[in-house]
């Protein structure tokens, strides 16, 4: 099980920030949550190194950059071992097509999310990429009506901290 860090109202509020927008300048995000620059930044740092925020990304507009059609695939895999699992994520993952790949429970084994130029691309990519593959026992795909963006990450009401850390060291 993984460590997990407690989080107080005020690293919340640094974290939802910089998930809608993770170029905010440090005196701005400081502004936004109440807290003077150098604090503002050291909670950042901390956050950081206690891998809780991992990385900052820059969202691409598939459409805009010609990649139109996005689906939704989900594929079954035999045998369900580790090895053909871990196999078959890193070969998805190798794939441009490729934009989220979820190892899941329940019907399927793996939801992919692709976006690609159009139908025969899909096809393509569906028959000569996924269904080739002797792992792969049955795949469907769902065309994506509707690209709905993913929110920030904030914990339920009842969840949220109320506190603020009272620790001068971080």
């Amino acid at each position: 099980m993984e460590k997990t860090t407690e989080l107080d109202s005020v690293d919340w509020l640094i974290l939802e920030e910089l998930q809608n927008d993770a170029t905010v300048p440090n005196r701005d995000l400081a502004q936004r949550v109440g807290l003077a620059p150098s604090s503002c930044l050291q909670r950042v740092r901390r956050l950081r190194e206690l891998g809780v925020i991992t990385g900052s990304q820059v969202t691409v507009d598939p459409a805009a950059a010609g990649l139109v059609l996005e689906a939704v695939i989900a594929v079954n895999v035999r045998p369900h071992t580790r090895q053909v699992t871990t196999a078959f994520r890193e070969f998805v993952l190798s794939l441009p097509e490729t934009r989220a790949v979820f190892h899941v429970s329940g019907q399927a084994d793996f939801l992919l999310h692709v976006a690609v130029a159009d139908s025969a691309h899909l096809q393509t990519f569906l028959v000569d990429q996924l269904a080739s593959r002797t792992e792969v026992r049955n795949l469907t795909s769902s065309v994506v009506l509707e690209r709905v963006q993913t929110r920030a990450l904030t914990p339920p009401p009842e969840a949220r901290p109320t506190h603020r850390r009272r620790r001068v060291g971080y």
